[in-house]
């Protein structure tokens, strides 16, 4: 810019320094947000976090360096808000995986107490049936030296039973607490709650309710889906027999439409049971359809209850 010559030269330097002061503000507006994203990057905790937003930032930033008089202020206000987004994004991604973190350790620290739990239940199991079988062995002995008098006999034998009663409740106590664990590990491991189960005369039975389907399909909901992969984790290293899969129906609808849905239900828990592990030839599904009702099928609770798919542990 060229002062005209009637302009004295004080007055001159002014109007120069007012023509170039805004340039030099937008420089260095421009120059102090390209070191706080530069900062950024550099960062060995954030550097690697909200690219996009970061992406963003420079094209604001270089925008801003090319913006005329009239839209300086506008792009130095949408630089700033850029840069301030992308170190606020950086550091709540940096959080979150720090939480995610934290949380897998967790779950691994969990898993890993109810492994070193189950492990103490089974030593403590084949610890009572070892002392169990040694006392089986002293009962032997008293009865062979107590056979040469019949009242004597008698004492030994009301003792035994009272030492043999004691010992089989601890025995199945352990048992129970090893089974205990067991399931409390296979919930943890597959993030899912093992099935109800009961003992009848066709051997343990784990029920599946109704909601473990949305209405009318064959496809299992994500936490029913959780219960049979903690089910099949629980029935791996588990006591051998074969596995039947019932599938079963209210009696609303057709019989043929009801067995077809039996059938696709039972089928899709045998395919969740196999692709985690148990062996497709000990696995057999079949759909019942509404032929098994377990409650009266006029009230809305007794159909929910006869809707269900029964995974049955046969015999040991």
């Amino acid at each position: 810019m060229k002062c005209p010559t009637a302009i004295t030269g004080a007055l001159c330097a002014l109007l120069l320094a007012a023509a170039t002061a805004p340039a030099q503000a937008q420089d260095a507006a421009t120059a102090a947000l390209s070191q706080r994203l530069a900062a950024l990057e550099a960062d060995a905790e954030l550097g690697t976090f909200a690219a996009y937003e970061r992406l963003q930032a420079r094209q604001a930033i270089a925008a801003l360096a090319e913006a005329s008089r009239q839209e300086r202020e506008a792009a130095r206000y949408v630089a700033e808000r850029r840069v301030t987004v992308a170190e606020a994004t950086a550091r709540t991604q940096a959080m979150q995986r720090e939480i995610d973190r934290l949380d897998r350790e967790r779950s691994e620290l969990l898993v890993e107490a109810s492994r070193r739990d189950a492990a103490r239940a089974r030593a403590e199991a084949e610890r009572l049936r070892i002392q169990a079988q040694v006392q089986a062995e002293e009962a032997a002995r008293l009865r062979e030296q107590a056979a040469v008098d019949a009242t004597a006999m008698q004492d030994v034998e009301a003792a035994l039973e009272g030492v043999a009663g004691a010992q089989v409740a601890r025995l199945e106590a352990a048992r129970e607490r090893e089974a205990a664990l067991a399931r409390q590990e296979a919930e943890l491991m597959a993030g899912g709650k093992l099935p109800a189960s009961i003992r009848d005369a066709r051997g343990e039975v784990f029920s599946l309710s109704g909601d473990a389907f949305a209405s009318g399909q064959s496809r299992l909901t994500p936490s029913a889906e959780a219960s049979v992969r903690a089910l099949a984790i629980y029935l791996q290293p588990g006591p051998p027999g074969s596995i039947v899969v019932e599938g079963h129906t209210d009696s609303r609808g057709s019989a043929e439409t009801n067995l077809a849905l039996s059938q696709r239900r039972a089928d899709a828990v045998r395919a969740v049971l196999n692709g985690a592990g148990i062996g497709g030839s000990r696995v057999e599904a079949v759909g019942l359809g509404a032929d098994q009702p377990v409650a009266d099928n006029a009230s809305a609770p007794g159909r929910a209850r006869n809707r269900r798919v029964e995974v049955i542990l046969t015999g040991e």
